[in-house]
């Protein structure tokens, strides 16, 4: 084995395929985005040079900023409860299941794997309001609140929110079964110790389980951002970016520009951005490892 590990023609043979499988898969297509996003058009229709302009042109887009802002926000709401959620089933799995651990963890990673169209017609029938009301909807009227019941995925306000729902519980379970890998790793003797000395659980969770946690939470986030980021799939399929832009995300953004108006250059120009985008956020969360 040592003799391989020193070869460097081994270790070619290992790294070339995976390196140029990696720079065709990524950077060629950000690379070839970035060209298309200094002209103007569609290839072959109109297709004209224009330089810069199309980054000009994003600072003076009012619908760019609302999916920006909108993006940021459902980057917020939902990697926080995908995170925080999933540590929360983790520690339930560790510390307060004695039996059917198995079962309850398969019952909590199964929407991961669920069809996202069928997801969205699940939480759409959930949130719904007419002709009937939903689960939710009944749920609310049946205890007494009345006040509450309205079109959640209906209006600007709340169909966000709902959308941001939905995602945290299709990935909760994900995060969840990373962290319990994570809390596996903890030695028990540790722990034992801990109680010895007086610990409490909160307290021994604030000092002794979150720190020894840290490479995993920032794995979790970095996992989040990315999918948050991406935010398409799940939109079209619950609210189809409505009520108006409500939950338009940069994504749907650029894909209709690209394609319904047939403006490719300015729709790789936000691709851009939302690669920028991803790329930054990351190295931030990396950059909160180290301190």
């Amino acid at each position: 084995m040592k003799k391989v590990l020193g070869s460097k023609k081994a270790i070619a043979l290992f790294v070339v395929p995976g390196l140029i499988l990696y720079v065709g898969i990524v950077f060629v297509p950000v690379i070839w985005s970035f060209g298309y996003s200094l002209f103007s058009g569609t290839p072959g229709l109109d297709w004209r040079f224009t330089g810069l302009k199309n980054y000009q042109k994003l600072f003076l887009d009012s619908r760019f900023k609302t999916a920006l802002i909108v993006n940021l926000k459902y980057i917020l709401y939902t990697m926080l409860g995908q995170v925080v959620l999933g540590l929360g089933l983790a520690l339930i799995f560790r510390f307060g299941l004695k039996r059917f651990k198995n079962t309850f963890r398969t019952i909590a990673f199964f929407p991961v794997i669920l069809p996202t169209v069928a997801v969205g017609q699940l939480f759409a029938k959930i949130y719904e309001i007419q002709p009937h009301y939903g689960l939710l909807n009944s749920l609310l009227s049946n205890i007494g609140l009345q006040n509450l019941v309205q079109p959640w995925i209906g209006q600007q306000s709340t169909a966000l929110p709902a959308l941001s729902v939905m995602d945290i519980w299709v990935s909760m379970g994900f995060y969840a079964v990373i962290f319990y890998g994570g809390l596996l790793d903890i030695s028990d003797d540790v722990m034992e110790a801990a109680k010895i000395d007086g610990c409490g659980f909160w307290k021994m969770f604030r000092t002794i389980i979150f720190p020894l946690l840290r490479p995993v939470t920032i794995t979790c986030l970095v996992f989040s951002f990315a999918g948050t980021v991406k935010m398409f799939e799940s939109a079209t399929a619950l609210t189809g970016g409505g009520p108006g832009n409500a939950t338009t995300s940069l994504s749907m953004y650029m894909y209709n520009v690209a394609f319904s108006y047939g403006n490719v250059g300015y729709g790789s120009a936000i691709a851009i951005v939302i690669f920028l985008i991803c790329v930054i956020g990351t190295r931030i969360i990396r950059v909160l490892d180290r301190e």
